[in-house]
């Protein structure tokens, strides 16, 4: 037997909402005891609708000026029920839906109980009366027809009434603290109008992001429409199951390529794969890349080592034959197509024989040819191209 007395309606309502701001403040959304504590506050919400609904606490055949100051938050009941259903994690596209349509019957009941109370400021009223035609293709924006100047004036001026009205609320929430101090030096139980104010405002720019929760609904169920099917297993699991089968098949056509070969499967590199190579990316013709005079045969790639060389023989097939840089280097070396020197070598000069008097001789004459040319031939005497 419970002996816990049933809490009051303000009571169940103070703990929904300090649940509520828990979830906002969590960081884990993915974990257990977050899915958890959007259960129990969801819970707590739908204990204040029954509470409030024995109470008889809203009526149709009343009006604004009948509701008193302290019953106005209970009207955001439903829109925060909203918000909290809707953070609730999904593990299936139809759960998501289900998620969705439960936070919009929240959001609906919301919506048409400020309205019974004439609440809703005109340009709310407009968009509800709109959303109540087509609540599948309501649209904030729905107005501006496909124009694109239009749809963006709308979101502007959308967004200039949301901050005003977030200003507005942040204002009044400043005030709180004076209202309340204002209400205990009333003995009398008057009205604090500075209250009131505060709750009116906020049911206002709750009615506002309804209506934007509402159109965002619409887009997410346009996604969930277009998403493929779940596979078979729809697992995690399912999906690594698939990759390893992959990897495997690439592995075992491996295997299968190297056997028929006559390379081990194991190698990192074999001269074998000379063959492979010429097999898988040269249309099966394979033989020498290079002739006896440096010509090219076959198109190559260069590579920084063999095992590059290696795990490239098994890439796609339009992958061209592969030479390394060494093995380039020492085909141009053994050609003589390097000049090998320069640097610090420049400088290592062999020490004159000065017992080598032709070589001396020889020295002597190539330095005379030179000086006079130098003198038959003055700088610039070649240059006639500027002359006047």
């Amino acid at each position: 037997m419970d002996n816990n007395p049933p809490r009051s309606l303000k009571a169940t309502f103070a703990a929904a909402e300090s649940q509520r701001l828990a979830l906002e403040a969590a960081q884990d959304t993915q974990s257990t005891s977050y899915a958890d504590s959007v259960a129990a506050c969801t819970a707590t919400y739908e204990a204040c609708r029954q509470l409030a609904a024995q109470l008889s606490l809203f009526s149709g055949n009343e009006g604004a000026e009948d509701l008193s100051t302290s019953s106005l938050p209970y009207l955001l009941v439903d829109y925060h029920l909203a918000e909290v259903v809707q953070r609730a994690p999904s593990t299936s596209l139809g759960e998501r839906r289900r998620t969705l349509a439960r936070a919009r019957d929240a959001l609906e009941r919301f919506l048409h109980l400020l309205d019974g109370y004439g609440l809703l400021a005109p340009a709310h009223r407009r968009l509800l009366e709109r959303y109540t035609e087509a609540p599948s293709q309501f649209s904030i924006t729905a107005g501006a027809g496909g124009d694109p100047a239009a749809r963006r004036e709308a979101k502007i001026a959308n967004f200039r009434a949301e901050k005003e009205l977030r200003a507005n609320l942040a204002y009044l929430r400043g005030r709180q603290q004076e209202a309340e101090q204002q209400q205990r030096r009333k003995r009398h139980g008057g009205k604090n109008d500075a209250v009131r104010t505060l709750h009116l405002a906020h049911l206002e720019f709750s009615a506002h992001m309804a209506f934007q929760a509402l159109e965002g609904m619409n887009r997410e169920w346009e996604v969930l429409a277009q998403a493929p099917p779940a596979p078979e297993h729809g697992s995690a699991e399912g999906r690594g199951g698939q990759t390893a089968q992959a990897e495997e098949d690439v592995r075992r056509r491996r295997r299968q390529l190297l056997q028929a070969h006559g390379v081990a499967p194991d190698t990192e590199y074999s001269e074998r794969l000379d063959l492979v190579r010429g097999a898988l990316g040269n249309g099966g013709k394979g033989g020498p890349i290079l002739s006896a005079q440096g010509k090219p045969l076959q198109p190559f790639t260069l590579l920084g080592n063999r095992q590059e060389l290696a795990k490239g023989v098994f890439r796609p097939g339009h992958n061209l034959p592969t030479m390394t840089i060494d093995e380039y280097l020492d085909e141009e070396r053994r050609r003589g197509g390097i000049i090998e020197g320069g640097g610090e070598a420049s400088y290592a000069r062999p020490e004159p024989n000065e017992d080598d008097y032709e070589k001396a001789d020889a020295e002597t004459l190539k330095a005379r040819a030179w000086d006079e040319y130098v003198e038959a031939n003055p700088k610039g005497s070649g240059n006639t191209l500027n002359r006047g």
